[in-house]
């Protein structure tokens, strides 16, 4: 270098300007959003018809037959993790299949799938709780231009609470034996835990709706709230994550550096800093790869191929070819195991809780009255 050179920079104090990169624009239009926005809203719409089901069958029960009768919906079994959990140690340790609550066992079973093959995509795609909670910071950020950012001292502090609580109740479970299980699952709390549940929000103490405005006002102003510090279903999905072969990647090569990605991911992750996310907060939304413009450079994908590096697009593509999971690859392979799994259990009789009518007759009226040590006459 001349000499000349070296003073001019020296003297002006600023370093060289980085070379930006081409933009090689993305050939087909991302619809991961849309693709995802149909799932969660199919999803929470079934959910909203298992409770409708459920609040008859209930009513049906506590008018002492005077009501419409319908069959009890197993799915809402899948709004008891717990017992989900429960069950499928007590599959595990005897290899026999619960009697009540299977659902809960089947369902379970899925949603941990879903989280091996598909990462996190449980808690972004088919979690009616974090679809909620996912419209009402994106009602926050509408109404209020912005949402609040947790200082990161206090972000990680939040966070560990979720791992507390799974930490918790998954102590609570392995420490039982399957008899212990067992008899937990065949007294009438057991066996009314649903009931108890839905009676929780029907007659709702005023601590439990102060509880719950705070997590909805929480929600609006901070993304993700619940899902982000609370949730312990959602941090053993995270955990188990880990082992799943697809991941959100960026490709160095084909990457401009504009850190869209990174300003729309939800967990606030360093998306464009980083080669592959491997952190237990992505939920696998897809947030970042839809804001991506540049071909190839972020996607939901197995590892690339192992072939030499290269900077040109066509060594970029070739990387690439047949590795990224597209979003209606997704969502058919939700419905696959959701729907096949169930069909499986349906099919071997593995799905509905079998209680004859006059047991639900004497339980379901006076469920709140049922502690866990009473067993049934």
């Amino acid at each position: 270098m001349l000499p000349g050179t070296v003073t001019a920079v020296a003297t002006s104090g600023k370093a060289p300007a980085r070379q930006k990169k081409p933009l090689v624009r993305r050939a087909l239009r991302d619809r991961s959003q849309q693709v995802r926005r149909w799932v969660q809203f199919a999803f929470l719409a079934l959910n909203g018809w298992l409770a409708i089901e459920f609040l008859l069958w209930t009513r049906y029960f506590e008018s002492h037959g005077r009501t419409l009768y319908i069959e009890r919906p197993a799915g809402v079994d899948g709004w008891l993790p717990i017992a989900g959990l429960m069950n499928l140690k007590y599959f595990l340790v005897t290899h026999q299949a619960p009697t009540i609550h299977p659902a809960a066992m089947v369902l379970a079973a899925i949603f941990l799938l879903s989280s091996l093959l598909l990462k996190k995509t449980f808690c972004s795609w088919l979690c009616p709780v974090g679809t909620v909670s996912e419209y009402l910071w994106k009602l926050g950020r509408k109404l209020f231009r912005r949402n609040l950012t947790v200082p990161r001292w206090l972000d990680v502090a939040l966070r560990s609470l979720k791992y507390i609580l799974m930490a918790f109740f998954l102590f609570i479970v392995l420490s039982m034996t399957a008899e212990t299980l067992n008899d937990f699952m065949v007294a009438p709390f057991g066996i009314i835990a649903d009931v108890k549940m839905l009676n929780f929000f029907r007659n709702m103490s005023v601590i439990g709706m102060a509880v719950i405005g705070s997590l909805v006002v929480l929600s609006v102003f901070i993304q993700n709230f619940w899902c982000r510090f609370l949730c312990p279903y959602g941090a053993l999905m995270g955990i188990v994550s880990t082992l799943s072969p697809v991941r959100i990647r960026r490709d160095a090569n084909a990457c401009i550096d504009c850190a869209k990605c990174a300003k729309a991911c939800p967990s606030n992750l360093p998306v464009d800093r980083l080669i592959q996310i491997r952190s237990l907060e992505c939920t696998s939304c897809m947030e970042c790869v839809a804001v991506c413009p540049a071909e190839n450079a972020l996607q939901f994908s197995l590892p690339p191929r192992a072939m030499h590096a290269g900077d040109s697009a066509q060594a970029t593509t070739a990387r690439w070819r047949n590795r990224a999971i597209q979003p209606r690859m997704i969502a058919a392979a939700l419905a696959i195991l959701f729907f096949g799994l169930i069909g499986a259990a349906r099919a071997t009789g593995h799905w509905q809780t079998n209680i004859p009518r006059d047991v639900y007759m004497r339980l379901v009226p006076h469920a709140d009255e049922y502690g866990h040590q009473e067993q049934l006459p």
